[in-house]
Order: structure tokens, then sequence, then C-alpha cells
């Protein structure tokens, strides 16, 4: 899990989410661990049998207003007694509202940065939400080439120099879009993998004999793609006269990456075979099985079908003989 501090969150995401810190900067050091975000409002009226402490306090307006409706004195007592209890990472205010004297002071005191927004509640959580979760999704890089071949995120494997990118090329010639090269950044998000573009190499690609190709500057904008749903994995692998096949495609075999399984093909190369062609079918075949046909299932009712037809036939004829 990577590291994730007040002041890594108010710096990257000050523009965005239009940060002001209204305390001092003695508690920016302070490490944010979970994705989850709280609103306290329970636990500034005394409920905190169950308060989740432990993440960003998103304060709105109910929050703002209960806390300026109690008396000074009996909200300072409120807060002091909270922030002693708890080791909170920090607030977050919307709709750029000012909390009261004694939060912001009882904050310092305590380390507690106090970050005011001024994004509406919901926005503002949203946006807080969808940058934690990326940050803490977990994630993993693989060695392979990712394109969005009709829509569907293909992860194309294999070992190195089997002709992984010349397939990608190939596909972006007929107009696929590349999105990383060589090694796929891959995050989890919720049931689904998504595989991000290669920071270091971006979308130039490496083809043996002739060298880097700026895949953006020579197929233009539509070509590329910053990140995609990794949908279906194909395993490039050498072609063996010996090794078995799978000829119709009843049984379907399946990867696990970061505990999420996708479908794999293990497509084998022999000189004059078109990968890339084969990969916009495997793309098209997924997109027919996502809404419901099964080619390989349909082949094999229909076979069924007519061994049973002949079978009747068969039983009328000797029936009909005795």
């Amino acid at each position: 899990m990577k590291a994730l501090t007040v002041e890594m969150l108010f710096e990257l995401k000050q523009k965005d989410l239009t940060f002001t810190l209204l305390s001092k900067k003695k508690g920016l050091s302070k490490k944010i661990t979970t994705p989850e975000l709280s609103r306290p409002g329970l636990a500034f009226a005394g409920f905190t049998d169950t308060y989740a402490y432990d993440r960003i306090q998103v304060l709105g307006e109910t929050e703002v207003q209960y806390l300026k409706s109690l008396e000074p004195s009996t909200r300072y007592d409120k807060i002091k007694k909270l922030f002693s209890q708890f080791d909170i990472p920090c607030f977050v205010i919307s709709k750029g509202l000012f909390p009261t004297r004694e939060l912001v002071f009882l904050a310092d005191e305590h380390n507690i940065p106090v970050i005011q927004s001024r994004m509406k509640t919901i926005a503002l959580y949203h946006g807080l939400s969808n940058f934690l979760q990326d940050w803490f999704a977990p994630s993993k890089s693989i060695h392979g080439t990712l394109v969005d071949v009709f829509g569907v995120g293909i992860l194309v494997t294999g070992q190195s120099g089997i002709g992984k990118s010349e397939c990608a090329l190939e596909l972006v010639s007929r107009g696929h879009r590349l999105i990383s090269d060589d090694v796929v950044h891959i995050k989890k998000r919720m049931d689904i993998i998504i595989g991000d573009v290669n920071k270091q190499l971006g979308h130039f690609m490496e083809i043996r004999g002739i060298g880097l190709l700026d895949i953006e500057a020579m197929f233009g904008i539509r070509a590329i793609r910053m990140q995609k749903r990794i949908e279906t994995q194909v395993e490039l692998i050498p072609w063996r006269h010996n090794m078995d096949y799978e000829r119709i495609g009843l049984k379907e075999r399946f990867n696990r990456i970061l505990d999420v399984e996708i479908p794999i093909i293990y497509l084998p190369v022999s000189p004059g075979k078109s990968i890339a062609a084969i990969v916009e079918v495997v793309a098209m075949n997924h997109m027919l099985k996502v809404y419901g046909h099964n080619a390989a299932e349909v082949f094999n009712e229909r076979v069924q079908k007519e061994i049973e037809r002949k079978n009747r036939i068969r039983t009328y004829l000797e029936t009909d003989k005795e």
C-alpha cells in the first residue's frame, strides 16, 4: 500500500478540490491509511461507540451548523473531548464554510489539519473518495501489451520476443487503440481490473529491428487511450506439433489477476498466422458471450440434436424391420 500523508493529499488535490489550509502546518505529516471517509456529526453529538476516527472527516453544512448552534462552552468541551480521545487524520470542510474558532484552535493544539474546500459537499465527497480509492487500490505491473479492440480491453502476454508489440502495432493500424506496451500497470477497483498507460514509456512502442515508435504521433490521438478495463487475456505461445490445443472452445480457462478472474486464451503462434485478426475475433467473440451467445455451446447443441435425430431414425428403421 502506498503511503499518503495529509500534505501529499493537499498538494495533489489543491487545485482540483479547491483546497485552502485553515490550520497550522504542524499536522500535515499525519498519515491517511484508508480510502474511506467519515461524517462526524454523531461523534460531535457525543455518540462515539462506532466512530470511524481513522478516516478523513468531511464536514458539511449540517455538521458546521450543529456546532454553531451550541453554547460556546459546550461546543469547546465536546470538541476537546473528541480530539483528546481520537487520533484524527484531518478535517475537510465543504462549501467554503468557516468552522468555529474552537474547532480550529483545538485542531492546532492537537496537530489536526483543517482544510476548506469551495466545492459542494456531495461533489467534494465523491472527489475525495475517487482519489483515495484509486490511490489505495491493489496494483501490480505485468509484462505485456494492453489494447482496446472493439471496446474490449485485451491484455496480450507471452515470452519476450514472441510478437506482442507487433500484434498491437497491426491492431493499431486496423483502427484499434493502444493503452500500454511492454509493461502494463494494473489496478483493482471494486471487482474489475484496469490497466493504465506506462508513465515512463507513454505510448511509445518498441519494435525489434526498427526501434521505438511514437504511436500517438504516427497514428493520431484516436489510436491511444490512457486506461482501459481488462476483460480478456491472450497468452501467445510458440506452436508445438505435439501439444493438444483447444479445438471447440467448450472448456473456458481463467486467469486470476489481483483476485479477479478473467478469461484467458492460449494462442499458438506460427509463421503466416495473422495474430491481430485472431485477436479481433477474440474481442468479438467475448462481446457475443457477454450478450449471451456462446458459439461453442450453440454448435454443441446442434451436434447433439443431430445425433438424437439420427438415433430416432435408426430406432424407427430397426423397429420397422421387426
